[in-house]
């Protein structure tokens, strides 16, 4: 019933108060990293689904910058002449979002593109990490002595650019602020720390009962690596929680709600 409500109002938001048809809004286009991981590529698609049911009016499609199909020139290809916002399923600023989706989006002549800002920082993501955590054992009170005692590691992908750094340790600092205890980055690759000298670094300043937070969208060879290194709990990565399906919206509306001149693709701002 719930469903039938919401495709019902969604029906009526596209009819105007004249009984004219609205145009329809932008396709969303989700844009994921891929993986050779079969795990991502459900967990992604369950993603897609969620986002759908939030806003069933809206166009949502699926692209991917390697390794799974459909690639995201194909799926532009696909889409035919129309509008479109692409949202990257990426977690900071670094070379895909810079570079590789702006290409791409400027590759496909019949489709008005816009890029969106990459999910992170933002509280929603750090609602996610937090919710993750607690599943995986991370208790939601605690003692003085436990709290003294505890860390986290918020383990990701790992960038060469600078400003993929600054978003991560931005979201590192969200959630030690809504945990309590301190949270340090680290990185499966291309960066420093790594997760086990994260883990050494919190057990010098005497934090001796760390998790490891998976900051990852989806499953995939990092996040075990990274998981497989937690001394106590590892949560699961971010997946299709309802909080992410939310905050792809949020990005897609911030997009267009951004200026910007129908001849640049640039991205909208964080």
């Amino acid at each position: 019933m719930n469903r039938i409500t919401s495709q019902l109002g969604s029906q009526l938001s596209l009819v105007s108060l004249n009984g004219t048809r609205r145009a329809a809004p932008p396709a969303l286009v989700l844009v994921a990293h891929g993986s050779r991981d079969p795990r991502a590529l459900s967990t992604v698609r369950l993603l897609v689904e969620r986002i759908r049911e939030l806003r069933p009016h809206l166009t949502v499609r699926l692209g991917h910058i390697e390794l799974n199909e459909p690639l995201l020139p194909d799926t532009l290809a696909s889409a035919g002449p129309g509008e479109a916002v692409l949202v990257p399923l990426l977690l900071s600023r670094g070379h895909h979002v810079k570079h590789d989706i702006p290409e791409a989006a400027a590759a496909a002549p019949d489709v008005r593109t816009r890029v969106a800002a990459p999910l992170g920082p933002h509280p929603l993501l750090v609602e996610t990490l937090y919710a993750r955590l607690v599943e995986a054992g991370w208790r939601t009170r605690m003692s003085d002595a436990a709290r003294r005692s505890s860390g986290v590691v918020l383990a990701a992908a790992g960038s060469r650019d600078p400003d993929a750094g600054v978003d991560t340790r931005r979201t590192a600092q969200l959630l030690a602020e809504r945990l309590g205890v301190p949270v340090v980055p680290a990185y499966a690759s291309a960066a420093t720390p790594n997760v086990p000298a994260a883990l050494r670094a919190l057990a010098a300043r005497g934090r001796h009962r760390n998790a490891v937070a998976s900051y990852f969208t989806a499953p995939g060879r990092f996040a075990t690596e990274c998981a497989a290194a937690a001394p106590w709990i590892a949560a699961a990565p971010l997946g299709a929680h309802p909080a992410m399906a939310r905050l792809v919206l949020h990005r897609y509306d911030q997009a267009l709600a951004t200026p910007e001149p129908a001849s640049e693709r640039a991205l909208a701002s964080a």
